[in-house]
């Protein structure tokens, strides 16, 4: 049903960009909105979505939307995971496309600019020709060129002016700096999950200090900036209206539980390796079952990020200092605890990696990337593993 859904919906923009032909028709009395819904329940809503509204004199009202994508696409995720990911930027009929929002509860916030007949027309031009079938496709990017970023650089290019931007909404907290990582962090507070799989997946490439401008990848934060934005000394937004008055977060999921929430289920899970770990110690043997899968699990995590540092052009995936922590030679307990003649190998890779993810937990603060609380209890039971196998197996 999904996919007949997303097919359709692709075969009405389709439609509607050869219905609605190129009608060039910009005039005096063209009217342009930059429109803002709030976060959606789904992961890929969690920042919101930005569209540029305009309204025509022959009475067409127009969303043109550059967050199209198509999931049906041959290798669509295999790509995305590669950070090969096409988008689109599409003509939608504005009120279904308000709708959509509306029916999915979330804040919907509209900006009427302030453009002069000249930058009119060359905003809606410039809109015109990026949905033509030559030129609609773009290279997304999560933070530097999405829904949010493009239709800004537009609005930019029609002014003729640099936007200058106020304060952005994260800013205020002075304890938090303003990064992508932490700005991600605040719009996936509900899904710890999701943000487990980013902290683990991108690396210091999302941590460094951003500017006000660099923020508006989000979209729920540019629409909190754009009624104070200015163009030299002159306001980019004349009015701004409410279109679905209803709380920022009113379409997010509840907060996860926390013994559902990844520090939740890793501090059980280290509370169980302690217990495991004591029990081998008492007995004077290694579980060895135990540690084949849980370093065979580390290990194929390993062999993800190898794929998302070394293969995927993802910006942000490397450099990841996880990977001094989570990397294929994992494998080695895996293997070699099973051998006769492996003990010296595992011995040899539970003191090295001992006191490596020793010095990671002391080094740390100091790395120029962010770590997810969650990774702690994992590192502990990691290192409590490799001193267990270490005192049980030296002689």
């Amino acid at each position: 049903m999904t996919k007949r859904i997303i097919a359709l919906f692709l075969a009405a923009v389709v439609f509607f960009t050869i219905a609605w032909g190129r009608q060039n028709t910009a005039s005096a009395d063209t009217t342009v909105w930059f429109v803002n819904a709030y976060p959606g329940s789904d992961i890929y809503q969690l920042e919101g979505h930005s569209a540029i509204a305009v309204f025509y004199p022959d009475g067409r009202e127009v969303a043109f939307n550059f967050g199209v994508f198509d999931f049906n696409a041959p290798n669509f995720v295999f790509r995305f995971v590669k950070g090969e990911t096409d988008y689109m930027a599409a003509p939608q009929p504005l009120v279904p496309f308000l709708n959509l929002y509306k029916a999915e509860g979330r804040r919907l916030v509209a900006h009427e600019l302030e453009l002069s007949a000249e930058q009119t027309k060359r905003l809606v031009t410039a809109l015109e020709t990026n949905i033509l079938p030559q030129n609609r496709t773009y290279r997304y990017n999560y933070v530097y060129d999405n829904c949010a970023t493009r239709p800004l650089r537009a609005v930019e290019t029609a002014l003729g002016d640099s936007i200058f931007l106020p304060p952005a909404p994260m800013e205020a907290n002075s304890y938090i700096p303003l990064t992508f990582r932490n700005i991600m962090r605040h719009y996936h507070r509900n899904y710890p999950w999701y943000q487990f799989g980013i902290d683990l997946a991108l690396g210091s490439g999302i941590d460094f200090t951003i500017d006000r401008r660099q923020a508006t990848f989000a979209p729920a934060e540019l629409d909190r900036m754009l009624p104070l934005a200015k163009a030299g000394d002159k306001p980019v937004v004349s009015k701004t209206i409410v279109l679905n008055d209803v709380a920022p977060d009113a379409a997010i999921d509840s907060p996860t539980p926390f013994l559902a929430s990844p520090m939740g289920v890793f501090w059980i899970f280290f509370l169980v390796v302690i217990g495991l770990t004591i029990y081998d110690l008492h007995r004077r043997r290694t579980s060895k079952w135990f540690d084949a899968l849980f370093f065979g699990i580390l290990g194929l995590t390993g062999c993800l990020l190898t794929f998302l540092i070394f293969v995927s052009v993802h910006e942000a995936t490397s450099p990841n200092w996880l990977y001094v922590w989570i990397n294929p030679l994992c494998f080695i307990p895996t293997v070699f605890i099973w051998l006769k003649k492996g003990k010296n190998v595992v011995l040899c890779y539970q003191f090295i990696n001992f006191v490596a993810l020793f010095v990671l937990l002391v080094c740390w603060y100091w790395l120029p990337q962010s770590a997810n609380p969650a990774f702690l209890p994992i590192i502990l039971a990691e290192m409590l593993r490799s001193a267990a196998y270490l005192k049980i197996n030296h002689k």
